[in-house]
């Protein structure tokens, strides 16, 4: 079962939220795969429900780990496009280089290596919708190019002279402050008005702790957790202990803490981060019956799988961790683990770990 509100993108502590205005509330407490019932999440999906009636750009705003890349997945997944493609490009995690041809795509001969034409993600978004996650991060010298991609509804290849025609609706995210990078000269303000047609500011955890509960039974349901391990979580104990968190990485910074406590038995919650909110870590209770064991006519599981399935999940829960922590930058992120950026970006790609 896929766990809602999950995205990429890297967090801005600094985020400020314009004041929000009344909106009436979904009447369910879910939007395709997310969850929610706390009144700011339902005027929320009441929002996403009528961003995807139309066919205007939409622009996610929110703080790291939210969940706009399911928001802009249940907007295609909802809309009249929903039969076609629904194609994410991560602004953020693509050279500065290498953006224009992710883009517009390129001819053969373009440049060096261009052993044959390749499309672009507008291209491939075509009758479809392309989400541009992280558009704060696009760089200066090319939103002019996107700017004109979006107003008239055609692209020109790297290397080519003619134009082609799409049909894509655009669904942008962003964590950052977009009115503060105009401001300082980062975003133009062309591009920004362009983007913001329809802004929906999505709610971070600590604001929505009457959602913890349901995000929690989806995480231990999607974990596959055994019946003394999700009631040890549920216990109200432990319970009121997630509640009072801060959780600054905000949904996906709660699945870390569940399978942390799943799997290692102990706490879930980054120190500094309890320090900041004067909450202590939560960890794992007790269960009141002892830990499963496996049948003594079964036979053991091979070592070289378990390792292999040991190692995949302290890789998946270090790159989420480590990613969290410098922003979702990679450089940083690399810098700070001592590995490379092309060795991280191979743990991001094989995880399934956005930027």
């Amino acid at each position: 079962m896929a766990l809602a509100l999950l995205d990429g993108g890297a967090e801005t502590r600094g985020f400020v939220r314009p004041q929000p205005v009344p909106h009436p509330e979904h009447p369910e407490p879910r939007f395709g795969a997310m969850i929610g019932r706390s009144p700011a999440m339902r005027a929320a999906f009441a929002l996403l429900d009528r961003a995807a009636r139309s066919t205007a750009t939409v622009l996610l705003e929110g703080e790291t780990g939210t969940g706009k890349g399911e928001a802009a997945a249940a907007i295609h997944r909802t809309s009249a496009r929903r039969s076609g493609p629904f194609v994410t490009l991560d602004c953020g995690a693509v050279a500065a280089t290498l953006m224009e041809r992710e883009l517009f795509g390129h001819e053969r001969g373009a440049f060096t290596g261009a052993a044959f034409a390749s499309p672009g993600v507008f291209e491939a978004a075509h009758r479809g919708t392309l989400f541009l996650d992280e558009i704060g991060e696009m760089p200066l010298e090319l939103q002019p190019k996107l700017l004109r991609a979006l107003e008239s509804r055609e692209v020109r290849r790297v290397g080519a002279t003619a134009t082609r025609p799409i049909d894509v609706r655009v669904v942008a995210a962003t964590n950052r402050d977009l009115r503060a990078e105009v401001a300082a000269g980062r975003f133009r303000a062309d591009l920004f008005f362009r983007l913001r047609v329809l802004r929906v500011v999505l709610p971070p955890l600590r604001e929505r702790k009457g959602d913890i509960a349901p995000l929690v039974d989806v995480l231990l349901a999607s974990f596959g957790a055994s019946r003394d391990d999700a009631a040890a979580i549920r216990s109200p104990a432990f319970m009121r202990r997630l509640e009072a968190a801060a959780w600054p990485g905000n949904v996906r910074e709660l699945r870390n803490c569940i399978e942390r406590c799943l799997v290692f038995q102990e706490a879930g919650i980054d120190d500094e981060d309890d320090a900041a909110s004067g909450a202590s870590p939560p960890s794992l209770p007790p269960s009141s019956s002892p830990p499963s064991r496996p049948a003594t006519d079964a036979a053991p599981e091979a070592y070289a799988a378990a390792r292999d399935r040991a190692i995949e999940r302290f890789e998946r829960t270090f790159v989420e961790s480590l990613l969290a922590r410098h922003d979702r930058n990679v450089t940083a992120a690399a810098s700070a683990a001592k590995i490379s950026r092309v060795y991280l970006h191979k743990l991001m790609r094989r995880h399934g770990v956005h930027a």
